[in-house]
């Protein structure tokens, strides 16, 4: 249904293009108002006007904060400025990740895991905290979070980012298990997906990079994006505290490699 959302209201962070962007547009067209973060001023205002152009529906729909999700000012501007201008704040989808370091964890800059892990998982807590008193502590919600099959299988190249996702996921059970019965929080895991955030994955070798999964391609935002707006919509009403794979059907082949 596309009305799955009407009358309320998301925050999407890191949303200016990718999965993110993705599951800004498909909570629009399923009737939500929403909030897309992203560092970078102009290109968050100029993704939330074409999200608002693409969904067919009003600007004012569609609210820019860019900021970094590692600033804690940034992260209680989105949420003040999310409720002040559509009246609550029903989902939050912490889509923001960073990715700096790859090859052997024992050649890692710790400065930079320390960054991944700021970004990935403790600006993902911030998020969580600053809705839970703003709206949802009262009114209810549901949190999504967005992991990645890297943490939940070694891969042997991207190690620090996968440690960071699979903190994530624990971090996921912990909240459902302490938010709940109000507010539901669950998180999905990409394999692979055709973004500028993963090109360095499949750019020249795609048909090589899909062989090992079964549904022999990678995946798109939009497969990401429907299954967040399901986690988040009320046809969910019973599922807390999991992490839903959405990898073509990559780990069903035991492998990352």
């Amino acid at each position: 249904m596309t009305s799955d959302f009407t009358g309320r209201a998301a925050l999407v962070t890191g949303a200016s293009r990718g999965i993110g962007h993705g599951i800004a547009l498909e909570l629009l067209t399923r009737g939500a108002s929403v909030t897309i973060t992203s560092r970078k001023a102009e290109a968050v205002t100029a993704a939330a006007e074409g999200l608002a152009a693409t969904a067919g529906v009003a600007p004012e729909r569609v609210l820019a904060v860019p900021g970094n999700a590692g600033d804690a000012e940034h992260r209680a501007r989105a949420v003040e400025a999310t409720v002040e201008r559509f009246g609550r704040l029903d989902v939050l989808v912490n889509n923001t990740g960073i990715n700096p370091v790859f090859g052997p964890l024992v050649d890692a800059d710790l400065d930079a895991v320390r960054k991944i892990f700021d970004v990935n998982v403790v600006a993902a807590l911030g998020f969580v905290q600053l809705a839970w008193k703003a709206w949802m502590r009262e009114h209810g919600g549901a949190v999504v979070n967005i992991a990645s099959v890297g943490g939940l299988r070694s891969t042997g190249v991207i190690g620090a980012y996968g440690a960071s996702k699979a903190a994530l996921i624990r971090l996921t059970e912990e909240l459902a298990w302490q938010l709940g019965p109000k507010v539901r929080v669950n998180a999905v895991a990409p394999a692979v997906v055709k973004t500028r955030f993963a090109e360095a994955l499949y750019t020249g070798r795609e048909e090589e990079a899909s062989a090992g999964y079964p549904m022999k391609r990678l995946g798109t935002p939009e497969d990401v994006a429907r299954l967040v707006a399901f986690l988040a919509s009320d046809g969910a009403e019973w599922i807390t505290g999991e992490t839903v794979r959405v990898d073509g059907g990559l780990l069903a082949t035991g492998t990352l490699g």
